[in-house]
């Protein structure tokens, strides 16, 4: 089997193009994909103007989720279908002979004791068939990241097995404090120190700034009087 082309720059600048005019733009995942079953479709979301990663969101079909992946991992050739398996043409039943003419009957034969059937034969027990169900897939793996900069701003990411699935998103501090004491005690006090000294920084910018706006007013108080 020849396998399938991944999304080539041209398939790029055409998913752009009808996703501006506001028309579907259909992929198919290739054997590339992670978390996802190949040869299923998806409709293209978004594509980001970076081309670099997992750049390229999708919906697959009959999902709601959406989930970024690579050019490798999506292609616009549509998969063969599955034929069915022609079924054989049944034998040819044995022709009639022609209608001849009536036989006298035959003479009776002399009644006599009818045999005795031969003796049926045991059944061998049922074998264990080999193989049986197949295992179900073991489920990938959930990250969730948490980051936060050195002004108190925090965002979280999302990863399933090797894909990213959420990029990083903002998520408001507080937000954070509330998760953060249903967590265990080592990481409450984690993000809690983070979130003072964010708190701590954040009193000293303001004090600053009040300190400025108070040499401001007193200077513009000065040139009008």
């Amino acid at each position: 089997m020849v396998a399938p082309v991944a999304l080539s720059e041209e398939d790029l600048v055409a998913a752009r193009a009808e996703l501006a005019a506001g028309r579907p733009f259909t992929v198919w995942f290739t054997p590339a994909a992670v978390g996802v079953p190949a040869n299923g479709s998806a409709r293209v979301v978004s594509i980001d103007d970076v081309a670099e990663g997992d750049f390229i969101q999708v919906r697959p079909a009959g999902s709601r989720d959406a989930l970024f992946c690579s050019p490798s991992e999506l292609t616009r050739t549509r998969p063969p279908r599955k034929q069915a398996k022609k079924q054989p043409d049944p034998a040819p039943g044995p022709v009639a002979p022609a209608e001849s003419a009536p036989r006298p009957p035959a003479p009776l034969p002399e009644k006599s004791a009818p045999p005795k059937p031969p003796p049926l034969p045991e059944k061998a027990p049922d074998r264990p068939r080999s193989g049986g169900a197949r295992p179900a897939a073991r489920p990938a793996e959930v990250t969730v990241t948490l980051n936060a900069t050195t002004d108190g701003e925090w965002t979280v990411e999302v990863m399933i097995g090797k894909k990213r699935v959420v990029r990083p998103t903002p998520v408001q501090a507080g937000d954070v404090a509330k998760a953060a004491r249903s967590l265990p005690s080592p990481v409450a006090e984690a993000i809690e120190s983070s979130l003072e000294a964010a708190r701590h920084r954040q009193v000293e910018r303001v004090e600053r700034l009040r300190a400025e706006l108070d040499a401001a007013q007193r200077a513009l108080q000065e040139l009008s009087g």
